[in-house]
C-alpha cells in the first residue's frame, strides 16, 4: 500500500486530499500539532512543524510527501501575524527537508504548498510559471509576495538529491469543506450581497477542490515534472464575473456591490486583508495542460454548477 504524508494536512486542503487518495487505497498520515483520535480516512501523527522527532519515522519509505503547512493569511498583517506567516511556511518546509535528508528510502516526490500571489498584479496576459514573480504598490502584495519567494527558497536549499521537489503555486480551491472559501461567498450571494469586489476587473484564479486533488495526484505519478507549478484552472475569470456565475449557480437575482472602501472597512472589522480581494491574480496551469493533465471542470461555470447541485 502507498503511504501518503500530509504535513498540515488538518485542514480543508489536508482534509480534500486524505479522502481523495484514502479511496484509491493509500495510506494516509497528517502530521499535525492537534491529533484526533476519531476515525477517518487519515491516522494523525504529532509534530510541532519546527523540530525532528518520533513523526519523522513515518516519512520512511513514503510514496509522497504534501507540505500544507502555514499559519492562515486570513488576517490584518500587524507584526506577531507576519512573523507567524512566515516562520509557519519556511520552518516546517525546512523541518521536512531534513527528515527527508536522513530518510534511508526517501519520498521520490515532495510537493510543498506555495502560492500564485508570487504574479505580479495583472490585467494583461496571464502568467505561466515563466511569469513575473514582483510585487506592486497598488496591489499591497509586498508581504504575501516575500513569503512565497521565502517559502520557495527554503523547499530549494532542502539536500533531498534523492527527491523531486516541486512548489504548489496555488490559489483559491472552490470546495464544499469547512474553510472553504466557496461557502462564505454562495451565503453572501444568497442574501443579496454578490456583487463585484472593488472595481471588479481585478482576475480571480481558482480550481475545483477536486482538480487540485487529480492534479497533486498527476504531479506523484509523473516522475518528468519538478520545479514550480500552477495549481489552478485554466480559465480565470474577472471577480465580476466570477461573482455574476455564483449568483446564477445559486438562483440570487441580484447582489450590491462593495466599493474598495467599504472593503477595507469590512477587512478591519473581520481582522483581515484587502488584498485578498483585490489582486489581480491571473495565472494558468501551462506545465500541467502540456503535460497532458485535463480538468474536469475546465470553466467556473461548471466547477459553480458541480458545487451547487451535486453536494456529496
Amino acid at each position: 500500500m502507498k503511504r501518503l504524508i500530509l504535513a498540515g494536512g488538518s485542514g480543508f486542503l489536508g482534509q480534500e486530499l486524505a479522502h481523495y487518495f484514502a479511496a484509491l487505497n493509500w495510506e494516509i498520515i497528517v502530521l499535525t500539532r492537534s491529533p484526533r483520535p476519531s476515525p477517518g480516512p487519515a491516522r494523525d501523527v504529532a509534530w510541532d512543524a519546527r523540530t525532528l522527532g518520533a513523526w519523522r519515522r513515518e516519512l520512511e519509505g513514503a510514496a509522497a510527501v504534501v507540505n500544507l503547512t502555514g499559519r492562515s493569511v486570513n488576517c490584518r498583517y500587524n507584526t506577531c501575524h507576519r512573523r507567524e506567516i512566515l516562520e509557519s511556511r519556511v520552518d516546517s518546509t525546512r523541518i521536512l527537508g531534513q527528515a527527508i535528508a536522513q530518510c534511508v528510502a526517501p519520498a521520490p516526490v515532495w510537493l510543498n504548498a506555495s502560492t500564485a500571489t508570487l504574479y505580479k498584479h495583472t490585467f494583461g496576459p496571464a502568467w505561466d510559471e515563466s511569469g513575473a514573480t514582483e510585487a506592486v504598490a497598488g496591489a499591497k502584495d509586498a508581504f504575501s509576495v516575500e513569503v512565497g519567494k521565502a517559502w520557495e527558497a527554503a523547499l530549494a536549499q532542502a539536500a533531498t538529491p534523492r527527491t523531486r521537489k516541486i512548489p504548489l503555486r496555488m490559489s483559491l480551491v472552490l470546495g464544499r469543506g469547512q474553510n472553504s472559501v466557496y461557502p462564505v461567498l454562495r451565503h453572501l450571494a444568497r442574501f443579496g450581497l454578490g456583487g463585484k469586489m472593488g472595481r471588479g476587473d481585478q482576475y480571480v484564479s481558482w480550481i475545483h477542490a477536486t482538480d487540485y486533488c487529480r492534479a497533486l495526484h498527476w504531479l506523484i505519478e509523473h516522475p518528468e515534472l519538478s520545479g514550480p507549478v500552477n495549481v489552478v484552472g485554466p480559465q480565470p475569470v474577472p471577480n465580476r464575473e466570477m461573482m455574476r456565475l455564483l449568483r446564477q449557480s445559486c438562483g440570487a437575482p441580484f447582489g450590491l456591490p462593495a466599493a474598495e472602501w467599504m472593503l477595507e472597512i469590512g477587512a478591519f472589522i473581520l481582522r483581515t486583508e484587502t488584498e485578498l480581494l483585490l489582486k489581480s491574480r491571473r495565472v494558468v496551469p501551462d506545465r500541467l495542460l502540456r503535460s497532458g493533465f485535463v480538468f474536469h471542470f475546465p470553466t467556473l461555470a461548471a466547477a459553480l454548477d458541480d458545487l451547487a447541485h451535486h453536494p456529496s
